[in-house]
Formats: C-alpha cells, sequence, structure tokens
C-alpha cells in the first residue's frame, strides 16, 4: 500500500478581512451566520465567522492535520481553488427523533488546494446552516492511496472569555467556567456562552471510522481551543474526516431547537426496511428471576411500557471472562434466581411486551457474530451494549461494525458507558439511544440536570434512567415527573431502581404512562443554564411539558402559543406539592380548560419540576 511519507501540516489563520489569494464567502439561509474560507497568499488557509454582524464572534482561527512525522511541512497551500456555492434545501422524514421533519438547508462549497512540500491534493467541504457552520478535511482519489494523521490542529478562536460548560469524561457532571480555565480533554459537544449572547457549541458528526475528537485550551493563545485526538488515525484515499461543526445562536433554547444539524451531517438510513424498529419505555428488571421478570411484564402493561430489560448478571458475573453470553447462568452476588428466560420472553410477547438484554463487551468482542443470531432466534427485541471501549480509531471501527451487525441482525440497541453520538443514528436508526450522561444512576444535582438540555443532549438521545421511589434522589418528584419530557431518549427507561411492587397507583404518573418517547415537534420555552429548563413537545395532536429548576424557589411562566389556533385542550398539571420545599414528595394534581392565548404558570421548589399534558377536547 502506498501512503503519504512526510508530515503535512495545514495551517489556516481566519481572518474576516482577508483580502489577497483566493476567498470563499458563504451565508446561512437565515443571513444570520456569514463565513469566509481563504487561502491567503503565503499559503495558509483560512475561515472566518460572523454572527449577526459580530466580526469578532470566531476570529483568526488556525485549521490543520499532522502526519506521522512531527515536521511542520504544509504551511504553503497552492493551486487553491474556490469552488462554486450551491444552495441546499431538502426535508426528510424522522420518525425516530425531536422531530418528525426535518429541515436540511444550507449553503455549500468546497475549496480545493495542494500541500506544496508533499504534492497531496486536499479540499475544505464546508457548510453554512441557519444554526453554524461545519467543515471536513476531504482527500480526493490521488497517487496516494492513505495517510496517517497523528494530529489535528483545527482551532477555534473565540472574541472573549466566555463561560463554558464542560466535561471531561462523557458521564461527567457539568458545572460552569470560563474559557480560559477549561483543561484538556473537554467532552464535546461543549457549549460556550457570550456575555448577553450568543451561545456556542463545539462538536463532531458523522464519526465512524477515525479517532474521536476532544477539546484543549491552546498553547500561546487567548480564549481558543484546539482539537484533540483520540491517538492517530489512518484514512483509505479518497476519504474524509468527520465533520466538525461550530453551532451558533442567540440563546440556549434555541441551540437544542435546531440540534438536526448533526443528523444533517451524516447519511440517511442503510436500512431498507425499518419497521421493526419501535422506540418504547422500559424498565430494568432487577431480581433476575422468572417471577420478577412476569411482574415486570405486568407492569409493562398497567403503565403502558414496552419492554423488560434484563440488566448485568443474568449471564453471569460481566466481568469475569469465565461467564458466558450464549447461557443464563446467574451470578450469585446479583441473584438466586431461579430465572426461565425463555418463558419471560414467551410471556412477555404474549402480552406485547419486548425483552432487552444487557450484554458486557467481553462477551461482545469476543463472540458478537455468534451472538446475534442467538438472541435473534430466542425472540429478544434487543441489546445493551455494556461499557464498550470508545476513543481510539481502532475501537470507533470496532463499535461502528457492532451497530452495523445488530441493525442486519434485526436487534434494536442501547450502548453505554462512554459513547455519545454523533447523528449516525440518523445512518443506523436502531441504535435507540446510548448512555454518555451523568443520569439517575448517579444521582446528579438539578443544577446538573438544568445544563444536560444546553449540553449533552445537544448531539442526541441520553439515557438518563429517570427513578420514582428511590430515597437517593435529590430532586423532588415533580422534578423527575418532568425529566421524562425534557430529556429525550426513544428508549426511555424509567424506574431504574424502583420495583413493581412500590407503585400504588398514584396519579401523577400517569404522565410517564402516557408520554411517547419520539416526537413531531420540539419546542423549548425557559432556558438558562444550569438554572431552569422548560421543553414543550408534541405527539400527534398531544403536547407533553417538561419543567425542571434548581438552585432556588421560582416561578416560571409557560406562554401556550405552540397550541393550534381555534382549539380548547384539556392541561394535566402535576406540580410541586410544597414549592416552599418542605415534602418533595408530594405531587399536586389539577386540571384546566386552556387556549393558546392563555399561559401557566410553573411555582416551583428548590429543585423542582412541573410536568403539563395537553389533549384537545372533542
Amino acid at each position: 500500500m502506498k501512503t503519504v511519507a512526510p508530515t503535512l501540516l495545514l495551517t489556516a489563520a481566519l481572518a474576516a478581512t482577508a483580502s489577497a489569494g483566493v476567498m470563499q464567502t458563504l451565508r446561512s439561509p437565515d443571513g444570520a451566520c456569514h463565513v469566509v474560507v481563504s487561502v491567503s497568499d503565503d499559503g495558509q488557509l483560512s475561515y472566518a465567522l460572523t454572527y449577526k454582524g459580530d466580526a469578532q464572534a470566531m476570529p483568526r482561527s488556525l485549521l490543520g492535520l499532522t502526519t506521522r512525522e512531527q515536521v511542520p511541512l504544509g504551511k504553503a497551500c497552492v493551486n487553491a481553488v474556490a469552488g462554486k456555492s450551491e444552495a441546499v434545501s431538502r426535508t426528510w422524514n424522522n420518525p425516530f427523533g425531536e422531530r418528525a421533519q426535518v429541515v436540511d438547508a444550507y449553503q455549500t462549497a468546497t475549496l480545493t488546494f495542494e500541500d506544496r512540500p508533499t504534492g497531496l491534493k486536499l479540499a475544505l467541504e464546508c457548510r453554512v446552516y441557519d444554526a453554524g457552520f461545519a467543515f471536513r478535511y476531504v482527500f480526493p482519489q490521488q497517487a496516494a492511496t492513505s495517510v496517517e494523521i497523528v494530529r489535528e490542529n483545527t482551532e477555534f478562536r473565540f472574541g472573549a472569555d466566555h463561560r463554558a460548560w464542560p466535561v471531561y469524561h462523557a458521564q461527567g457532571k457539568y458545572q460552569p467556567e470560563r474559557l480560559s480555565t477549561l483543561k484538556p480533554g473537554a467532552e464535546r459537544p461543549l457549549t460556550l456562552e457570550a456575555d448577553g449572547g450568543p451561545v456556542f457549541a463545539l462538536g463532531e458528526a458523522g464519526l465512524f471510522t477515525f479517532a474521536r475528537m476532544k477539546f484543549e485550551p491552546l498553547a500561546g493563545a487567548e480564549h481558543a481551543l484546539v482539537a484533540r485526538l483520540d491517538g492517530p488515525a489512518t484514512l483509505a484515499l479518497p476519504g474524509a474526516t468527520p465533520w466538525r461543526y461550530v453551532m451558533v445562536a442567540e440563546s440556549a433554547a434555541r441551540l437544542l431547537e435546531q440540534n438536526d444539524l448533526l443528523l444533517n451531517l451524516n447519511e440517511p438510513s442503510k436500512l431498507a426496511d425499518t419497521s421493526w424498529i419501535r422506540p418504547g419505555k422500559v424498565i430494568r428488571e432487577t431480581s433476575l428471576t422468572t417471577v420478577g421478570g412476569k411482574a415486570c411484564v405486568d407492569f409493562c402493561k398497567v403503565m403502558n411500557l414496552q419492554y423488560v430489560e434484563f440488566d448485568a448478571g443474568w449471564y453471569g458475573h460481566e466481568y469475569d471472562d469465565a461467564s458466558d453470553a450464549r447461557t443464563v447462568t446467574l451470578d450469585p452476588k446479583r441473584s438466586k434466581g431461579p430465572l426461565d428466560l425463555p418463558e419471560v420472553i414467551r410471556y412477555a410477547k404474549e402480552n406485547g411486551v419486548g425483552v432487552l438484554l444487557y450484554v458486557n463487551r467481553r462477551e461482545l468482542e469476543r463472540r458478537l457474530d455468534e451472538l446475534l443470531p442467538l438472541y435473534k432466534a430466542w425472540g429478544v427485541a434487543g441489546l445493551k451494549y455494556g461499557f464498550v471501549n470508545v476513543g481510539s480509531q481502532k475501537w470507533t471501527v470496532w463499535l461502528h461494525d457492532a451497530i452495523r451487525k445488530a441493525g442486519e441482525a434485526g436487534l434494536m440497541l442501547d450502548i453505554h458507558d462512554e459513547y455519545r453520538l454523533t447523528g449516525n443514528q440518523r445512518t443506523w436508526p436502531h441504535v435507540m439511544t446510548v448512555e454518555g450522561i451523568a443520569g439517575n444512576e448517579e444521582m446528579p444535582e438539578a443544577p446538573h440536570n438544568c445544563a444536560l438540555p444546553f449540553t449533552r443532549y445537544l448531539c442526541g438521545p441520553g439515557d438518563y434512567t429517570p427513578c420514582w421511589y428511590n430515597g437517593r434522589v435529590k430532586n423532588t418528584r415533580a422534578h423527575q415527573l418532568a425529566l421524562a419530557a425534557v430529556t429525550f431518549s426513544p428508549w426511555q427507561f424509567l424506574f431504574w431502581y424502583d420495583s413493581p411492587g412500590l407503585y400504588k397507583g398514584e396519579p401523577e404518573l400517569d404522565f410517564w404512562r402516557r408520554i411517547p418517547t419520539v416526537w413531531d415537534d420540539t419546542r423549548v420555552l425557559n432556558a438558562r443554564i444550569g438554572a431552569y429548563a422548560t421543553v414543550a413537545r408534541r405527539s400527534g395532536d398531544q403536547w407533553f411539558v417538561g419543567t425542571i429548576n434548581a438552585l432556588e424557589r421560582r416561578t416560571l411562566t409557560i406562554p401556550l402559543t405552540f397550541l393550534a389556533p381555534g382549539t380548547r385542550y384539556t392541561a394535566h398539571l402535576a406540580s410541586d406539592g410544597a414549592p416552599d420545599g418542605s415534602d418533595r414528595t408530594r405531587v399536586a394534581c389539577e386540571t384546566r380548560v386552556v387556549t393558546r392565548a392563555d399561559t401557566l404558570t410553573a411555582d416551583l421548589a428548590a429543585n423542582g419540576g412541573q410536568a403539563v399534558r395537553l389533549e384537545p377536547l372533542p
């Protein structure tokens, strides 16, 4: 195989006022986002982002890739040609997302050039959406057949020391800090708030066969970050890196409303038939027994849940290499049994309920090709991949193959633990949810929950696993109830630390009984990162509105202007029964008739919440 021998360093000086060399100008369809991409006289590739007239939104940033040796060659790009810009506007249907119809509208152009020292041909493919700017490095077909990239030098510079919302591993807890204090290894997406706006989010899309990107401070520069790859990556040529994006909006609320950007940067579904993919609500069976499994099935019928999941322990200790996921062999530390899994699957099917199985990465890595058809033959509906390795190119490729194979076998997926999606659930829609989130397994504080919609959930589904009865929950029950609407997960795991025997017919749980898990429309009505959030989601003609609060008692207004005109609705409200914080377990339920001219009030306890279902009157 012929490879590129020396090091390639493509640098890009970002300058909105660049006048020399070759320039490419792109604007978003709404005109708010303006990007200039250029190659200067000295061969430096550049891009500039202006937002609503602010030329300092993202000033002077460098782009680049380093291959194999650490020699900074390739600063002089030659034969640059600005491609013809093209306006693209289309829509596509998404039955598994936050919006049933996705608008894919942008202006695009590709700037082509050569690296003078190596003769390698490259291009920067660019798209500018209303939601922001996306680009990727493209290597067309040429004499070289592969290139090994050891470092990415893509920079993200900003005009001031913005407030940032980082975590340093995918299940970290969000706390604000300044851009100037960020440490290496910040996860993506990374949200940044300029004082007075706008709000940015940085990340990657379409990660299938490359090394994962994170962020680190750019040495010697203020208010700047640089891409950080999790190890080297070899690209077969022709080929392209994943997309890098800068989402930008006037508010945090608008960021979440525009997060289909990631889906639009991915290819359409590779599954010809998706009729077998079924979103739904899930309860985890905690006893690992036949009796417990059947009790969960019965509870699913009562609570309108669609799945029962058997987690770690059903085939032995998940960390023991002697455990065999082809057998039902209980881990004695988790259960004394008995567990007749075929009988539970039969009983579940008889009652219209699916069964999901957890399998640790050890067994997946060892015998995935054997397990997938076996589980399909058992009648299992889907799998939860546990503790998958992530980050390096090796494990990115392995996991992508494991996702593809599950889809081809007709099995849906939940992927744990540090994995986050990059919009690739559009390509493989049988991926129902992933973890990569600090949820109720870890009982985070309410400020973390109020940051999640505008940080972690920008990149898609998160398996938060809301609880109800567990005494370790730090928020009010109305807050917990609202999480099912605020968070997005086509498989919504509910009652995570709970069991069916705890249920006493609580009327407020009708919100969980009736809520779906995928949506026709999503609106964000109130947003302050880390403080509060109100998210309204529509399924058919019903709306489900979740409000969560942190830090202090607060009253929020919820205008109902999103409702259909000329229609009266019954509003079913479940609110903090003790807004003064004296009883976080009490939920007050009421109903009232409303129209789009009305405004609801959420009287919220500290760490409280409110859940509302709106259904049209006959």
